[in-house]
């Protein structure tokens, strides 16, 4: 915040000058109450024992220090030695200049340095199309990846391909017994499989491709229709993400872990670090040492490795291409996995170097009625159904309203609202009013203004303030969502923006002003309008301009 850092620098000054040094526990924020200003200050009462004055007396010292200050408008000293600063109209007439200058890059900051992210999501089983959950999970990782690459870090997107194991076994066998029922056999129904009406499709296309599937050795089918399936409903699973406007750089393979021998060269890294080693014909992860209730299994007697040895070898393989910090989206029911993943990777010397984010469930509904969601029996409603119905925009919006690991209703018909009781209607609506107002605008000859003192000075409405107060924080809204990793808080930026532009809306005349009062206004909307824009971006919404 421009107010926190203007603060900083003049108090620091003063505190130099007079020979004392920064305290450790001074603070500089926002009081909660708007009515004692802009900026309050503890720095006071913290420099007590160092300048051995009473607070309140430090406070007067500094106040008189900070008289010239022409960006400062007023100063008060409240209870023992606060400090409230309110700042000039003028300083806030700055960010109008500041946001007009930047354009599309207004926001941007070097927050991240560089630094190198992989941000890892979705990674659903290619079992079966994405469903609602999953699409959380991918606005999610997709608007971290934005939010991240704006706050300067260096960012790359991956999905993490299940192509190994037993759920793919399960799709070989449940598309090969369709298979085996539509050529006319009567097989009793297995007991774990998967039922939906797509791995019917998928039997009969591959039984076209393949006329001799029924007569080769089972092993060789299954293998064969689990490869098939899983290449189908991959490709499906690829088109529905770009429908849902989701980016991922790398498709990683499970199943290359083992083919190109990650696997093998982890269990050798941690064997030569002490943390594995061979007891009872299995090798085991020595978990204990780093505070787990027992030590895990790795690869058991007969050789066949775990998932936990595959994660471990592929985070492995994650900082061996180079990552400062990978990020993984999970779903919420994987929470009791993070102290074992975090162990693992503090194995690998990497402490501090995973974060976790946990997605919570979707509890889906129409017109306040649940749906009902099951992948395997063949009852969910999937992403792309979701999507053709309330459109990419909104979903992505109500995916990202909320924090992640909090429970989301996402009712249908609600989201389908042209109302502002619909929130991604309400913020989409304010750029498409600004929109508007300025094809009025460009009819009746009126033009914005450009920046100058004597525009800038029209702007002197409680409004005018408020909306430029706002548009200031912007930038560390992005900031604080890149370093949290919480794309939510764009979200509520923007509703906040949103409410502001339309009470500004009812209460100030914008082209029925006088001319030059209208012009300086109309400077101020293009602002509004190109920050609901640059925030809808991050979150891979579009700003529509007219509803």
């Amino acid at each position: 915040m421009r107010a926190k850092i203007h603060l900083e620098i003049a108090l620091k000054k003063v505190l130099t000058d007079n020979g004392w040094d920064w305290p450790e526990k001074a603070v500089i924020e926002p009081p909660k109450d708007k009515k004692f200003g802009d900026m309050s200050v503890n720095v006071a009462m913290m420099l007590a024992k160092q300048a051995k004055k009473a607070p309140r007396a430090i406070a007067e010292d500094i106040m008189a220090a900070m008289e010239n200050d022409v960006l400062i408008d007023k100063v008060e000293i409240a209870g023992p030695g606060f400090l409230n600063f309110t700042f000039a109209p003028s300083f806030w007439h700055e960010t109008v200049g500041i946001i007009t200058d930047a354009g599309e890059s207004y926001g941007t900051s070097t927050l991240g340095n560089g630094t190198k992210v992989q941000v890892e999501y979705v990674s659903a089983n290619p079992t079966g199309p994405l469903h609602i959950g999953h699409g959380r999970g991918a606005a999610l990782g997709d608007s971290l990846v934005r939010i991240m690459e704006k706050a300067g870090y260096e960012v790359e997107a991956e999905y993490y391909i299940n192509d190994a194991g037993r759920q793919m076994l399960i799709l070989g066998g449940s598309i090969l017994y369709r298979a085996k029922l539509e050529a006319g056999q009567d097989l009793p129904e297995p007991e774990n499989f998967y039922k939906g009406a797509y791995i019917a499709d998928i039997a009969k296309d591959v039984m076209k491709a393949t006329p001799g599937l029924l007569e080769m050795d089972e092993a060789e089918a299954t293998e064969l229709c689990t490869v098939y399936g899983k290449d189908v409903i991959l490709e499906g699973i690829k088109e529905d993400l770009a429908a849902f406007g989701v980016r991922h750089d790398v498709w990683f393979s499970e199943k290359s872990l083992v083919t190109d021998g990650k696997v093998d060269e982890t269990f050798a890294d941690l064997t030569k670090s002490g943390m594995g080693y061979e007891a009872d014909g299995a090798y085991w992860f020595k978990s204990t040492e780093l505070g787990d209730d027992k030590d895990r299994v790795l690869r058991k007697s007969n050789g066949d490795t775990t998932y936990f040895a595959s994660d471990i070898a592929y985070h492995d393989n994650k900082f061996k291409r180079g990552f400062d910090l990978v990020v993984d989206i999970w779903g919420a029911d994987h929470h009791g996995y993070i102290p074992r993943m975090m162990a693992a990777c503090e194995a690998l010397d990497k402490k501090g170097g995973l974060h976790v984010i946990l997605v919570n469930l979707v509890n889906l509904l129409r017109d306040g009625e649940p749906v009902a969601m099951s992948t395997r029996a063949g009852q969910f409603e999937t992403l792309k159904d979701v999507v053709d119905e309330v459109g990419a925009d909104a979903s992505r919006f109500m995916f990202l309203s909320r924090k992640s690991d909090s429970k989301l209703d996402f009712d249908l018909e609600l989201v389908k609202q042209k109302s502002m009781d619909n929130p991604v209607y309400y913020v989409q609506y304010a750029h498409a009013r600004i929109a508007s107002l300025k094809v009025k605008a460009a009819d009746a000859g009126t033009k914005a203004a450009t920046v100058s003192a004597d525009s800038l000075a029209l702007l002197d409405t409680e409004y005018d303030m408020q909306m430029l107060k706002l548009l200031d924080q912007y930038p560390d809204f992005v900031e604080a969502a890149a370093r949290t990793q919480s794309p939510h808080l764009i979200s509520m930026f923007l509703q906040d923006l949103a409410a502001t532009l339309h009470r500004y809306y009812s209460n100030c005349h914008v082209l029925s002003a006088e001319a030059d009062v209208a012009s300086a206004r109309l400077m101020l909307m293009n602002c509004v309008a190109g920050v609901i824009k640059n925030g809808l971006g991050l979150l891979g919404v579009s700003a529509p301009e007219s509803m």
